[in-house]
């Protein structure tokens, strides 16, 4: 389903990439203010990622979309990354089945040019890459899309952009509930949260569980099991301190060769993901707060295909992989309120990579395997100052990157916004600086494929420009940008090196990424309509190795499985006791590669039409001692649209889902 229906677009959109949400305060019920919002502070209405300290989405520099994660699960919504299908400037790709590699490619950058953070903690792998498919909405209570560089705060990885999924903050009375569904494909979902808070201390807990037979005949079992948590506590007047916890348990089968046939009775993939964050924050008079962060991602996985039968004896029958890769970082910062909304943040971040690798095959060859270890630290050094002056806000980053494999590299991002008060209307523009570093194995590689130690980060150069308009006191917005950015040093692989023995990586390719992003939303009382429409034009400016039309870089062609038009629209009904929506998406043709031939050979994907809807009633009222139920029911895909995103690997066609939510009230263990 849609995300589209939440908080009016233009006004949710913009956000200032000048500093994070890492060493933010956190939602504390009850909190009291403290001057330019230094102290604790409710969410409602802020913007924390790209901010040293929460501002208002109304006034910060930058285009961010924030998706309410309430609404979207109300709307049958039980991934992140179907959230993120509707989101101007993103586009989605998935190889195939639930559960199978997911991607989004930002404003028409590489897939790892997006820096990804659960609750303030990154967790790409080393080299920017990360899987979509193991991020759920069960505990999600937003999640913010900042557009545009924000390496001068988050350092590599930020070329494009940011993805901040925020999990649910306890407040009020303990409450809790428990929530399944079932369908198509055989889907069952089910979720079981707890939640409250009293003035100084909140809580919230979360388990949840998606599992599903795939869509293909065989072997394509997916499951995904999620704990999650966060706890606040405010310890005086003056500190306060947050800890949040994931952790996330899946496996895939999937039967599909690279040409997406199936092929394979046993192959599957696995792993799990660990995130841990622990904040503390300190006013240190009226005018400056002292914070501290600790942060640890951590990931597990891997590939295992045995033989298929005693006679499955040709070729390579027989493959085992195992990765271990840990991102820690420690970073401290001090924001000073300058009086006047004006804030200067200065801050160190220390962060270490270490990755271990392990695999064996079995061939009709001979058997072989191979095992690595890397390692390597970063020290980033940053000051930003932001500030509101009547209508004009601003706001200036500059980041240093020392790394003890590529050396120190310097990334900056300015932004400026101004209101027109009398009219409605807001004007703002960015304009910086990224980076993302290189993976291990393009860098340390032995054996068949040679690492390069040499390699550079690959870096953009973005400006971005928007216009916001709101309509009086109806809720009605409507909001267009235009960015353009370069894409430097983009790192490619070469199989015939110069000389024996040269590496396989070098920094060779180039291209371009432009394009216009709008949205609009009108509500009419208890009814909304939101539409959303994405044009983009990329092009490859140097395809360094790559020759041959079915090269992965051709210059003067666009990048593929980048849609150069995507448009969304919906419709929906929301009341008391329920809602009722309806949403519409268009993918534009994109262009691809067959990798079953060699060489390659281009294709072309077809344009196709997502169409969704969804409802939900309240039978009853949860109150005194009575728990309350909703029942859901939610169609996707209603006119079973074929499509591929990925060529040759199949996608879901018609999906019905029901299901029903318990809603209850707990004593308070406070």
């Amino acid at each position: 389903m849609s995300p589209i229906s939440r908080a009016p677009w233009a006004a949710t959109s913009a956000a200032l990439l000048a500093a994070a949400a890492l060493l933010s305060a956190p939602s504390t019920a009850g909190a009291q203010q403290a001057p330019d919002g230094l102290g604790p502070f409710e969410l409602e209405g802020f913007v924390i990622t790209g901010t040293p300290v929460p501002r208002s989405a109304t006034v910060v520099g930058s285009y961010v979309s924030i998706l309410d994660g309430a609404e979207l699960r109300t709307l049958g919504v039980t991934r992140v990354v179907d959230a993120l299908r509707v989101v101007p400037g993103l586009a989605v790709v998935q190889s195939g089945s639930f559960g199978g590699q997911t991607s989004v490619f930002f404003r028409g950058s590489e897939s790892d040019h997006t820096k990804v953070l659960i609750d303030g903690v990154a967790v790409n792998q080393a080299g920017g890459a990360y899987d979509y498919s193991g991020l759920t909405m069960a505990n999600v209570e937003r999640i913010e899309v900042v557009r545009g560089p924000a390496s001068a705060l988050y350092g590599t990885d930020a070329m494009a952009g940011v993805i901040n999924v925020i999990t649910r903050r306890g407040a009020g009375d303990a409450s809790g509930s428990v929530s399944i569904s079932g369908g198509t494909y055989g889907r069952l979902d089910w979720q079981a949260d707890l939640h409250g808070g009293s003035e100084s201390t909140s809580y919230a807990l979360s388990l949840s569980e998606l599992t599903t037979d795939g869509i293909y005949d065989f072997n394509n079992r997916h499951e995904n099991t999620v704990l999650e948590g966060s706890l606040q506590h405010r310890a005086d007047e003056r500190t306060w301190l947050s800890f949040s916890g994931r952790y996330s348990d899946r496996s895939y089968g999937f039967p599909t060769n690279s040409a997406g046939e199936q092929v394979d009775e046993n192959q599957f993939t696995y792993g799990s993901e660990t995130t841990l964050n622990a904040q503390v924050n300190r006013l240190l008079g009226d005018r400056v707060q002292l914070s501290a962060l600790a942060a640890l991602y951590q990931w597990n996985g891997g590939t295992d295909d045995q033989p298929d039968s005693p006679a499955d004896t040709l070729g390579f029958y027989q493959f085992t992989s195992l990765d271990n890769f840990r991102r820690a970082a420690a970073e401290i910062r001090g924001n000073v309120d300058l009086g006047a909304s004006s804030v200067l943040s200065l801050g160190i971040e220390l962060e270490n990579e270490d990755q271990r690798s392990f695999s064996e095959y079995a061939s009709s060859f001979g058997p072989g395997g191979d095992q690595t270890t890397y390692d390597r630290t970063n020290v980033g050094y940053y000051a930003h100052a932001l500030g509101e002056w009547a209508a004009l806000s601003g706001n200036a980053g500059l980041r240093v990157e020392d790394n003890e494999q590529y050396g120190t590299f310097v990334t900056y991002q300015l932004g400026a916004g101004y209101r027109f008060a009398r009219t409605g209307t807001r004007v703002r523009g960015t304009l910086g600086t990224g980076l993302k570093e290189p993976t291990f194995f393009e860098a340390f590689a032995q054996g068949f494929t040679r690492g390069n130690p040499d390699l550079q980060p690959e870096k953009s150069l973005v400006w971005d420009l928007g216009v916001e308009q709101t309509f009086g006191s109806s809720g009605a917005t409507a909001s267009v940008s235009w960015f353009d950015q370069t894409l430097e040093d983009l790192i490619q692989y070469t199989g015939v090196p110069a000389n024996p023995g040269d590496p396989n990586f070098y920094n060779v390719a180039k291209a371009s990424a432009r394009g216009i992003e709008t949205e609009a939303l009108l509500p009419i009382r208890d009814f909304f309509v939101g539409a959303g429409y994405t044009w983009l034009k990329t092009e490859v400016l140097d395809s360094g190795f790559d020759e041959g039309e079915g090269a992965v870089f051709v210059e003067g062609q666009p990048l593929i499985r980048r849609p150069e038009h995507t448009f969304t629209a919906e419709v929906g009904w929301r009341h008391d006791r329920g809602s009722v929506s309806t949403d519409l998406r268009y993918v534009g043709a994109r262009s691809d590669r067959d990798f079953t031939t060699f060489p390659a050979s281009p294709v072309e994907l077809a344009a196709y039409v997502m169409w969704n809807a969804a409802a939900d009633v309240r039978l009853t009222e949860a109150q005194g001692g009575r728990p309350g139920f909703t029942l859901r029911v939610g169609v996707e895909n209603i006119a079973d649209e074929v499509y591929e995103e990925v060529y040759g690997f199949r996608t879901p066609g018609r999906a019905l889902m029901v299901g029903g939510r318990v809603d209850f009230g707990v004593s308070s263990p406070w």
